[in-house]
């Protein structure tokens, strides 16, 4: 959860050397079966847990219950099977606090943040002090503006602080730099983006985050709102976008609106990382030509460039990396080569060879590209990208397949509320009269067409594609709650999908149009 009580006792255990795990509240409220919590909690070993309260969490803390015998503190005053919040932030301070606070160094484990896990148990990524300070020093020394900026710094943000984006970017950058942070209730997914909106009218944020997905939901409502999109590009300053490449279209639909709004583009930026990276690697502090410019190594960040498989594999190292997993000696030192430098499984392409210092692009994840049977290489990360683009605003997210056959295929999360008022179907409509409606079949049929268009070789388009009426699993690791998708396991758990695709007598799936 993310609330004002979650973050003063956060930041309180850190400031006495105690490691502090934020738990996605998606594995305690929307998991069945709770397996990666359970996992989670016998790794940690926790001496209390933390609940904004203990009604809503009933089911999940019941289930971890036999695993530890940690205290449960709740954020609600009235819940009696637990230690108040308000009686521990009541306890007077001891010189205890002053000895704990100078035993603390720039080793010791600030917070442990799970990574999604596409497979097994998420792992702990151990974040050190040093790693949580070096990163916010370095976004100082590259957004210079910062310093002057101080209590003009104003975010709006629904980022969870259980992921690395909004718990080490944004949270501490407020914390390090000043500024307000207003805590958004609201994110981008059917029935809470909303709230956004609404919060969105009353806190106008000097500088704008968010996921790809949530520019998408944002365009649409500044589109049918002229009195919120002209304040939104009057007051924000820039936008901000990371965690996966923003679709072209949404990139030139914001400057459209921009344009047409105030005169001018809406300044994008971008930075790159991971978890591990705490999570800034690369920052895109100048204003790229496109979307997709990760930028260049961030200050006390050294990045080496791999050949492999016709691409540039790219590592990481630096005070901002972390010494590795929690309790994983072995997955640990499979995640560093020789020199010490962490293994991302990223590859990245030079904006422009002869000038570095125009910045890098993420080329996809190294071990999600493969071959078709011609031995061409099919880019994943850009294909994905490209295929979100052309079957705008039908497709919500998009996961390439076709390893070891002659042809790409998509199977495709659908946006069902564009699905549906394209086909003009009445709110009522269910998923799957939306999804084999001929309108919206005819649509991503000519999305696939205009993708083949430029393409001019097999590895550049999809031949095919799958309407999804399932939505993502977080139980089957398919989606984290930023909306990410994970291509490996939704390959993995759909495999009867992607045989479907490849069955030419299916009816189900949807053809390129000629």
């Amino acid at each position: 959860m993310t609330d004002a009580d979650h973050a003063l006792l956060a930041l309180a255990a850190m400031h006495v050397g105690v490691p502090v795990a934020a738990i996605s509240p998606a594995y305690s409220l929307m998991s069945k079966d709770f397996d990666k919590l359970k996992s989670m909690i016998t790794l940690l070993a926790p001496g209390a847990i933390y609940v904004s309260g203990t009604k809503p969490f009933a089911t999940a803390l019941a289930a971890i219950k036999p695993l530890h015998s940690a205290k449960l503190v709740s954020g609600n005053a009235g819940d009696a099977d637990a230690i108040a919040f308000a009686s521990i932030a009541a306890t007077p301070e001891t010189s205890e606090v002053a000895k704990a606070f100078a035993a603390v160094t720039p080793d010791t484990i600030a917070k442990f943040l799970f990574t999604s896990g596409s497979t097994g148990a998420p792992k702990a990524v151990i974040n050190t002090q040093r790693m949580l300070t070096s990163s916010q020093q370095a976004k100082a020394q590259t957004w210079s503006f910062l310093d002057s900026a101080r209590q003009g710094l104003v975010i709006l943000d629904w980022l969870p602080w259980s992921h690395t984006f909004g718990a080490n970017h944004n949270f501490n950058l407020v914390l390090r730099n000043g500024g307000t942070l207003y805590i958004d209730g609201g994110k981008p997914a059917p029935g809470l983006f909303a709230t956004s909106l609404a919060n969105l009218r009353s806190v106008m944020p000097t500088v704008y985050f968010n996921v790809p997905r949530g520019f998408d939901m944002l365009i649409a409502a500044l589109r049918g709102d002229d009195e919120l999109r002209q304040k939104f590009f009057s007051e924000v300053k820039f936008a901000f976008y990371a965690g996966a490449a923003l679709p072209q279209n949404l990139w030139e639909a914001l400057e459209e609106l921009s344009i047409k709004s105030v005169g001018r583009a809406l300044p994008m930026v971008s930075a790159w990382g991971s978890t591990e990276t705490s999570p800034l690697a690369t920052d895109c502090h100048f204003q790229a030509e496109r979307s997709g410019n990760i930028g260049v190594p961030i200050p006390g960040t050294e990045l080496k460039l791999v050949p492999s498989g016709g691409k540039l594999e790219v590592r990481v190292r630096g005070p901002n990396v972390t010494p590795g997993y929690w309790k994983a000696p072995e997955l640990t030192a499979q995640a560093f080569d020789a020199e010490g430098f962490y293994l991302i499984g990223d590859a990245v392409k030079f904006a422009d060879p002869s000038r570095p210092e125009r910045g890098l692009f993420f080329d996809g994840r190294v071990a999600e590209d493969f071959k078709l049977n011609s031995g061409t290489w099919v880019n994943v990360g850009t294909l994905r990208v490209a295929g979100i683009a052309a079957l705008a605003p039908l497709a919500q997210d998009i996961v390439v397949t076709g390893h070891g056959g002659d042809e790409v295929r998509f199977l495709v999360f659908p946006n069902i509320a564009a699905c549906r008022a394209h086909a003009g179907l009445a709110e009522s409509a269910s998923v799957g009269e939306v999804l084999v409606h001929e309108k919206v079949r005819a649509t991503i049929a000519s999305g696939l067409a205009k993708l083949k268009a430029p393409s001019g070789h097999s590895s550049g388009h999809a031949t095919r594609a799958l309407l999804l009426e399932e939505p993502a699993s977080v139980d089957g690791g398919e989606i984290t709650d930023k909306g990410y998708i994970n291509q490996r396991a939704v390959l993995t758990r759909r495999a009867g999908a992607v045989a479907m695709l490849d069955d030419d007598h299916s009816a189900a799936w949807v053809a390129c149009a000629e």
